[in-house]
């Protein structure tokens, strides 16, 4: 089966994370910090926090915000289910706002008729390697005093008018799964444009562990002293995972070089077939693509995808719209609220799209799929 994502490990790769293997620090060493300060570095210099995936990124996002029960989260219905869930969990109400039809990004007049007064945070995705239009939604989001969040998942190394990823938003969060653009096994990072979101991040990723005497509650106990003043969790990523990471991160231009070449191929040969619509580009932006999002007309998609799974090509769909799970159809939500989405999620089929894929392998998909079309 050709498969539709996964990761490229070099024999540098492999030595990075050895030398950790041999090292006195497989976690809370030097390699988090390294890692961290090369995340940031292409982030525009902002606060970096490392996490144990991107879920956990995104759980930590909304804690750093103080999300809580009464509090809102307008987000896309086109994401996977941690975009929303990660904020469900702190009693958040999840307000879903359609998408542009062609891109499946968020769409920011969908949003601004969304908001209200108990919005906490704005969450876009930057869906299959676009970022979604930020300068658009940060005067929705300002409105209402809402936090503007990043679901960056698909889109480290990627640009908006010459200002990087990881910049864009007030918070972002960053994923380092094996099919992302880059990868440290599992990870996640976020991103705090606020130092006091990038300090209480890091005691949520920490256990909620306070290490600082200025600020400690009590008094006298020693040198040794640490407490905690507010609950968190053990989202740390070892220096094991982030020997990985900043290895990756070596190669991430290569990673972006060669799947923008495969982009441009699908576009040339796929544009000329009926049937089919190919992703559009957002005007100033540079993407890193992450996933290719063919659109199957015509009601063809099912047939489409068994054609190409039975032909040995790894297709997938993405996504389910959100509230189609059980988990929030059991909430009141019901299919038809978001129109745009669901019709996007008919069609879309995500093709094969990763570095180590030949040109002949992607020739051989797109004659797959006009062979699926006829």
């Amino acid at each position: 089966m050709l498969s539709y994502g996964r990761q490229s490990i070099s024999a540098e790769d492999v030595a990075a994370v050895a030398a950790v293997l041999a090292g006195d620090w497989l976690t809370t060493g030097p390699a988090v910090d390294q890692f961290e300060a090369a995340l940031s570095q292409l982030a525009g210099g902002l606060p970096v926090v490392t996490t144990t995936s991107g879920t956990a990124a995104l759980h930590v996002a909304y804690a750093a915000i103080g999300l809580g029960p009464g509090d809102e989260v307008v987000t896309t219905p086109m994401t996977f289910v941690a975009t929303a869930s990660a904020a469900s969990l702190f009693g958040a109400k999840i307000v879903f706002a359609d998408i542009e039809p062609d891109s499946g990004l968020i769409d920011p007049a969908a949003v601004a008729a969304s908001v209200t007064g108990r919005t906490k945070a704005i969450t876009a995705v930057d869906y299959a390697g676009q970022p979604a239009d930020y300068e658009a939604l940060r005067p929705v989001a300002q409105s209402v005093g809402a936090v503007l969040l990043a679901d960056a998942a698909h889109a480290i190394g990627g640009s908006d008018r010459g200002r990087p990823v990881g910049g864009l938003a007030d918070v972002t969060a960053f994923s380092f799964f094996p099919t992302k653009n880059i990868t440290s096994g599992e990870g996640g990072a976020v991103v705090c444009r606020d130092p006091a979101l990038a300090r209480r991040a890091r005691e949520f990723h920490n256990i909620g562990l306070v290490r600082d005497p200025e600020r400690f509650r009590l008094a006298d106990q020693g040198p040794w002293h640490q407490e905690v003043q507010a609950f968190g969790l053990n989202y740390r990523l070892s220096d094991i995972a982030c020997a990985l990471g900043l290895s990756q991160l070596n190669r991430l231009a290569a990673f972006k070089r060669r799947r923008g070449q495969i982009v441009a191929r699908y576009n040339a040969a796929l544009g000329e077939l009926p049937s089919v619509a190919t992703p559009p580009l957002r005007p100033g932006v540079d993407p890193v693509w992450h996933l290719y999002p063919l659109r199957v007309l015509e009601g063809r998609r099912r047939q489409v995808y068994e054609r190409l799974r039975a032909d040995g090509i790894g297709v997938q769909v993405n996504y389910l719209p959100v509230y189609w799970h059980p988990v929030y159809a059991d909430q009141g939500y019901r299919r038809g609220l978001c129109p745009q989405a669901e019709a996007f999620y008919a069609q879309e089929l995500s093709l094969p799209l990763h570095p180590g894929l030949s040109d002949d392998q992607v020739d051989q998909v797109v004659e797959a799929v006009a062979e699926a079309l006829r």
